[in-house]
């Protein structure tokens, strides 16, 4: 089933609202079923068929079932990407259930392969935290377990795959980041990254044919270059310049290529760059963001579970935390913003101190690419990217 992704004025709000990631590691022999206990049952289900916690007889019951799993398999969840670190941390202390958090580093391709590739095995990921495009691929191949977390009606419908095949979990803008000490003035928007003075300096978070935050950073450059959600070419093209004239830096961002000044200008998510304005504080960086002015686009990632999930009630549990306030504050103590932004906000339950925190948007993105025009995209950048940075 594919997923639906009519990207409307409800989905735009959420950001606005506050002004606005395989190859398999470890053994791969063992199947799911090696344990030798029976799978966890939820109110006369498998927990792998249950669609929400009434299926277990309530959350008491999910949660008994997930803390006899015992573990959960996460993927490509750096620590310091939207409050990870702390989200997991404190899932471990409330329900003392172990995490694996495999390829932290990884990209949403990479958790695709994961679930293809390690099918019925008890090492695949429980659950994906995916890009919309790679989103939209898994539930159009199958790959995904409907269900539906306890606030799942109060996630706004254009943010969420109707069945609960997946849905919006936290989001941010495409952001330029700059070391400042480094760097004698930070670029502001796309065509500054072009000047002369940027030489070897400018990088991607992972390449836009796998990673999600790439491929975003190409669309804002598209609409910074007279493209649209329709044509992503003009971004292709401009990252081409960018190579041309030897601004380009080839280097995948990640937390160590910053600290050790590899990176000094990042396109990459608003959270992830104003999260190392504080990461980086201390060991002498000065981390600049700009959110850039000829270039303003914002995406949500997305949460899904494994449809053979190894662990499946634990990793129905993970979800049903993740959409708690607690969990929600969690992703907005990471400088994202939440997918129940604005429900929490109505209830009062909104960490008003954090919201307060997130970066300033001077052109709200407010129209959001559809299925067809995601779909779209990542085919022209699948086949045209490799040609354009060549050289």
């Amino acid at each position: 089933m594919t997923l639906h992704r009519a990207r409307a004025a409800a989905f735009a709000a959420v950001l606005t609202a506050a002004a606005l990631s395989l190859t398999a590691c470890g053994s791969a022999g063992s199947t799911a079923a090696g344990s030798g206990d029976a799978p966890a049952k939820a109110g006369g289900k498998a927990a792998k068929d249950a669609t929400s916690a009434a299926d277990f007889g309530g959350m008491d019951a999910l949660v008994a079932a997930a803390k006899k799993e015992g573990k959960l398999h996460v993927i490509t969840l750096p620590k310091d990407w939207a409050n990870y670190g702390k989200l997991m941390d404190g899932f471990k202390a409330k329900y003392g259930i172990d995490i694996e958090d495999e390829n932290p580093d990884g990209t949403s391709q990479d958790e695709i392969n994961a679930v293809t590739s390690r099918k019925g095995q008890d090492r695949a990921p429980d659950v994906l935290d995916l890009g919309t495009a790679f989103a939209q691929s898994a539930g159009a191949q199958g790959l995904l377990a409907p269900y539906k977390v306890a606030d799942f009606d109060k996630i706004p419908a254009s943010m969420k795959n109707a069945d609960g095949l997946s849905y919006n979990d936290y989001g941010g803008y495409v952001s330029i980041g700059c070391d400042a000490k480094k760097v004698s003035a930070c670029p502001q928007s796309f065509a500054d990254l072009l000047k002369p003075d940027y030489k070897g300096m400018v990088a991607l978070n992972g390449n836009p044919t796998k990673a999600a935050a790439a491929l975003s950073a190409v669309w804002a450059a598209s609409l910074a270059n007279g493209g649209s959600l329709d044509d992503i070419q003009p971004g292709i093209d401009f990252f081409g310049k960018l190579k041309q004239a030897g601004n380009f830096n080839p280097v995948e961002v990640t937390p160590a290529t910053i600290e050790k000044g590899e990176t000094p200008i990042t396109v990459d998510w608003s959270y992830l760059n104003t999260g190392y304005t504080d990461k980086f504080k201390d060991k002498g960086i000065d981390w600049k963001v700009a959110i850039p002015s000829d270039g303003s686009y914002a995406q949500y990632y997305n949460q899904a579970i494994n449809k053979w999930a190894p662990h499946p009630a634990a990793a129905r549990l993970w979800e049903e935390y993740l959409y708690s306030a607690e969990g929600q504050n969690g992703f907005l103590g990471g400088y994202a913003t939440p997918a129940l932004f604005d429900a929490m906000k109505s209830a009062g339950t909104l960490d008003a101190a954090a919201a307060a925190k997130l970066p300033a948007v001077t052109k709200p993105f407010t129209t959001f690419p559809t299925q067809a025009q995601t779909d779209a995209a990542k085919k022209t950048v699948t086949e045209n990217w490799a040609k354009a940075i060549a050289g």
